[in-house]
């Protein structure tokens, strides 16, 4: 018979906050796979508990190396629990490859829930909570970063990243390029630790607190686009959102496309726009045909 995975969330703050199952699992498990085999050796002494098994270390840098091993041990047989510095493993950390190919193997793979700052952050935000989308962490370089940011500029589902405090200023500034400077949004600093903080207010304000330096770990909320009205289908308006970001470094007829699907409107009602204010400043489109 094979073993089981099983994922176990771990406290992304306060150790009080550790599933009761946390112990018996790391006590029952013939194998724990940890991001950070010193930061579990605190969880077990706050924890009062010995693991049973051997402890091996599995994050970023030996992902892809050290996962035939453990599922060789699944084959076996094993009980494997693999656990994170924080949170739900596999979400923005490591476990996904292990998932995958337990999952591939036939092996049951099962959790213990535990903690989510994801969740968290969402519901102390005071942003709408009935739809959500996670994504994660931004890319680091400014034009990518900027990109990602465009794909879901009309998106109507509240948004939530996870952010490194070094960077913090630079992502919202860009934020509020794309998403605009009055949307609310809601920084969510050291969850469930002894200097929690959370900031709400708009874009713009958010950037302005951030460039004065913040630390610890960082969870971000953004309020989704609001539904189309008819200011949005407006032709000026229409072509000065092209400009904004044709200026970022977008060409012309992906920040079409883009914008008819924020205001809800043709492509080509979009692209006549943009004809229609260069022929007013006098200045030829550089693309002479609709999308």
């Amino acid at each position: 018979m094979t073993g089981t995975l099983v994922l176990a969330g771990t406290p992304i703050g306060d150790t009080a906050d550790a599933p009761p199952r946390l112990a018996a699992e790391l006590a029952a498990a013939d194998v724990v796979a940890a991001e950070d085999t010193r930061r579990l050796r605190r969880l077990t002494q706050a924890l009062d508990v010995t693991p049973g098994g051997r402890v091996v270390s599995y994050f970023e840098g030996n992902e892809s190396a050290r996962t035939p091993e453990l599922v060789r041990a699944l084959a076996g047989g094993a009980r494997v629990l693999l656990v994170t510095d924080a949170g739900m493993p596999s979400v923005s950390d490591p476990g996904y490859r292990l998932v995958a190919a337990a999952v591939e193997r036939g092996i049951t793979v099962t959790a213990v829930p535990g903690p989510s700052a994801v969740l968290t952050a969402l519901a102390v935000s005071g942003l709408p909570v009935d739809r959500f989308c996670f994504e994660g962490f931004l890319p680091r370089k400014t034009g990518e970063r900027l990109g990602r940011l465009r794909e879901v500029a009309g998106e109507r589902r509240t948004l939530v990243y996870f952010e490194a405090p070094h960077r913090l200023d630079d992502t919202l500034a860009a934020m509020a390029e794309v998403f605009g400077a009055d949307r609310r949004g809601a920084v969510c600093r050291e969850l469930t630790k002894t200097y929690e903080e959370i900031r709400r207010g708009p874009l713009k304000e958010l950037a302005a607190w951030a460039a004065e330096g913040v630390r610890g770990e960082i969870t971000i909320v953004v309020e989704g686009a609001a539904a189309p009205g008819p200011e949005d289908a407006d032709p000026a308006e229409l072509a000065r959102r092209v400009a904004v970001r044709e200026e970022a470094g977008e060409r012309r007829k992906e920040a079409i496309v883009a914008v008819a699907q924020a205001a809800g409107v043709p492509k080509r009602q979009v692209f006549d726009a943009v004809v229609a204010a260069k022929n007013a400043t006098g200045t030829a489109p550089r693309e002479g045909k609709a999308p």
